[in-house]
């Protein structure tokens, strides 16, 4: 089973955050962390998708059908990012996964004044549900202008997605604690090997 730790939670989005569930894309074989239906479940109440304490986590059926989602939202992501049309085939598949979400109530808060309408996710009874609200998830995200800040982490081994809400827009890694110093410290150890060798000519 997984553990919170193989799990990244810096996508900024859930449905990135979903994306980045397959770890090392870059990897001949990529690292699976949703290997059976209970991580699958851990990882969408831990998202804050579904219900805590859900006695059933789902199925095998249910573990390929978020698997497939999870590919279908990169690509469409990864596409309209680009400023490419994504594959007719996701589109189609993440309405109709979209389309099985739970509605939630419209309600309201007070902001600055006036009213506007409350942010907020409905939280799922089964996986199946949760799922559906990752595809409306992603399917709200590529209609938005926030598209255009979605980004691959730029450390050599990592490949995570994330949105750019920096104010530069010029965010190279997921997390400057995790890929952006490492990558500074690999740079500066090269620097110094390099000032090294050519001392000792």
């Amino acid at each position: 089973m997984a553990t919170d730790d193989m799990w990244i939670w810096d996508g900024g989005r859930v449905c990135l955050d979903f994306t980045n569930t397959l770890r090392y894309r870059w990897r001949t074989a990529p690292e699976e962390t949703l290997r059976n239906p209970d991580d699958l479940a851990l990882w969408l109440q831990r998202a804050g998708m579904l219900a805590p304490g859900i006695q059933d986590p789902g199925t095998t059926a249910v573990l390929t059908s978020g698997r497939r989602l999870r590919e279908t939202v990169d690509r469409a992501v990864l596409a309209v990012a680009d400023g490419r049309v994504p594959l007719s085939g996701d589109v189609t598949a993440l309405n109709r996964s979209a389309a099985q979400a739970p509605r939630p109530a419209l309600q309201i808060v007070i902001a600055d004044g006036r009213l506007e309408p409350a942010a907020g996710m409905s939280v799922a009874a089964d996986a199946a549900a949760a799922l559906a609200l990752i595809a409306q998830d992603a399917v709200d995200l590529l209609l938005s202008a926030e598209i255009r800040r979605v980004r691959v982490c730029g450390a050599d081994e990592c490949a995570l997605r994330f949105v750019d809400r920096s104010p530069a827009r010029n965010r190279r890694w997921c997390s400057m604690s995790r890929c952006g110093n490492r990558t500074k410290v690999r740079l500066h150890q090269a620097r110094a090997r390099r000032s090294e060798d050519t001392s000792a000519d």
